[in-house]
């Protein structure tokens, strides 16, 4: 069983080179998930109303073949792979015209609404029987390795229009942390052919992140560490130049 949504490329979605910022990938996959798992009554409201449970995205990567440009029309094409333990994987297809230019992967885990303690997943009985099937792929995502040669990226105070309804940072906009990293010299005439964001603590509003940056064997490392001193969310990116629109 899967969903699709249709989307296109706004110009809010768009970076200074005219292509589909990371973020506004994330937020496409991430509204997908939302819209597949309403349809299977394991959304968000039903969750709490039903469970006092709410998912909380742990990791996500995905992959372009091609770079996604302004005005382009998507199709987001999204399934789980299943229910069991404390985790579940969720994959998308990225298609345009009809051609497959990327995919994804992402990693939700269930927790209680009020302890946020993780919860096993066997307990939906909703989700029985509406895997992806044939459809579910074999990536996994384990938690990503760091170089140890990261250096100081700058300061991110985190404001108003960064949280979401959840009452902290949405999950896109460390795309754009991560992003604003990097030189921006080496974002001229690339694109960002894969990335993969790992959600290691919940930030809120009046917090400020210091972000590291540094590149080994061609993939660029991003890590935000909070006020405390503990990583909030790490990225690895890799830069493709833009010879294959």
């Amino acid at each position: 069983m899967y969903h699709e949504r249709q989307v296109q490329v706004e110009a809010r979605d768009t970076d200074l080179f005219g292509l589909c910022r990371p973020s506004s990938l994330l937020d496409f996959f991430q509204e997908a998930a939302t819209q597949a798992a309403d349809a299977l009554h394991v959304g968000r409201e039903e969750m709490i109303a039903n469970h006092h449970m709410f998912w909380m995205l742990a990791r996500l990567w995905y992959r372009l073949d091609h770079p996604v440009l302004w005005k382009d029309v998507l199709t987001v094409r999204t399934w789980h792979r299943g229910s069991k333990g404390v985790s579940m994987y969720r994959d998308f297809d990225l298609f345009r015209n009809g051609e497959r230019v990327g995919e994804a992967v992402s990693v939700w885990i269930l927790a209680d609404f009020t302890t946020h303690k993780l919860c096993r997943l066997e307990v939906l009985q909703e989700l029985e029987g509406t895997s992806g099937g044939a459809l579910c792929k074999h990536k996994l995502l384990p938690k990503l390795r760091l170089p140890g040669s990261l250096a100081p990226a700058g300061e991110r105070p985190l404001h108003y229009s960064d949280c979401d309804i959840n009452g902290h940072v949405n999950n896109v906009r460390y795309a754009d942390f991560a992003c604003d990293a990097l030189p921006m010299e080496r974002l001229g005439g690339s694109f960002v052919s894969s990335a993969q964001l790992g959600y290691l603590k919940e930030c809120r509003a009046g917090e400020r992140l210091r972000l590291s940056a540094g590149t080994d064997n061609g993939t660029w490392y991003v890590q935000g560490d909070g006020p405390e001193g503990r990583p909030r969310f790490d990225a690895a990116l890799t830069l493709s130049p833009l010879d294959n629109p």
